[in-house]
């Protein structure tokens, strides 16, 4: 039986021998944009939230330059309760009339954002909070001149140079997905699409959505059925055929959005595992699905 130094030495010699295989990664991907979209259980969880926050601090220590986009549907849909306004969805979207932007606002960029970019300093990182309001980041429009669903809105262009000093100072954005429009008046952005936009427009190594499935999946009930890389093409053929459907179809889409203009890949993977963002950057197997623009990549 290993005594207790023994049990030191071997879990010394596996740390060891992790970090020596996630260097050619570090050096690969060194310098390299990185758009995180921050959501689901791993936003609820408080063990989860420590863990992704050291992962995005982790990235900028090594070289890599992430950006951070977040939601927080459920903390909008306490204070909404709070104040006596029923969360109202539609076609998946959800209703956004004057009161329910108002809250909106303040609870994606006056407590979710900060909460986030404290949570990073305190590990070690340095965060600078933005929504899409700031230094004109994102300018927003209607979503499809839909009026029955009020201020949900779309991406109409985005402002990159916003980003680019705050990433070359070793600065790492954290954006949350309100946005206005050339009048001022503000937008709900589903947190996916700007994340997406983002990543097109900075040129990213990499976008990816942490979700609370494991990826994209053969059978939805069965996370054995992951299949770990898709090009664009067999992703659209996998919403043609129902493999993809619900909720990861506009995920997927949005992923292929971001490929058609320029970025490198995607990845969909399970924020609800321990470390998911270094696992499936700095591993060979990596833990979710990845989507590529050519199966050549």
């Amino acid at each position: 039986m290993p005594n207790e130094t023994e049990y030191i030495q071997q879990a010394e010699a596996t740390r060891v021998r992790i970090l020596s295989e996630a260097l050619p990664y570090i050096q690969q991907f060194a310098g390299r944009k990185i758009v995180v979209k921050y959501g689901g259980a791993a936003m609820k969880d408080g063990s989860l939230k420590d863990k992704v926050i050291r992962d995005v601090v982790f990235l900028a220590c090594v070289g890599l330059r992430p950006i951070v986009v977040h939601g927080g549907g459920p903390e909008i849909n306490t204070w909404l309760e709070k104040l006596n306004i029923e969360p109202q969805f539609r076609d998946g979207l959800r209703v956004t009339d004057a009161a329910t932007m108002d809250v909106v606002e303040m609870v994606l960029v006056g407590r979710v954002n900060k909460e986030l970019v404290s949570l990073i300093n305190q590990a070690g990182g340095s965060a600078i909070g933005l929504c899409g309001k700031d230094g004109n980041l994102i300018r927003a429009r209607q979503q499809g001149n839909r009026e029955d669903i009020g201020f949900v809105g779309e991406v109409s262009s985005v402002n990159p140079s916003v980003l680019e000093p705050l990433l070359d100072a070793g600065y790492i954005p954290v954006v949350s997905s309100v946005a206005a429009d050339e009048t001022g008046q503000a937008y709900n952005i589903n947190a996916d699409t700007v994340a997406g936009e983002l990543a097109a427009s900075l040129g990213a190594e990499k976008l990816i959505l942490l979700t609370d499935t494991a990826g994209i999946l053969e059978n939805y009930h069965d996370p054995s059925t992951l299949i770990p890389k898709v090009d664009i093409q067999q992703a659209r053929q996998l919403i043609a055929k129902g493999v993809v459907s619900g909720g990861m179809i506009p995920k997927v889409n949005c992923c292929v959005r971001s490929l058609a203009q320029g970025v490198r890949a995607a990845h969909i993977l399970d924020g609800r595992v321990p470390h998911a963002l270094l696992l499936e950057i700095f591993t060979d197997s990596g833990i979710g699905s990845m989507i590529v623009a050519s199966e050549h990549f």
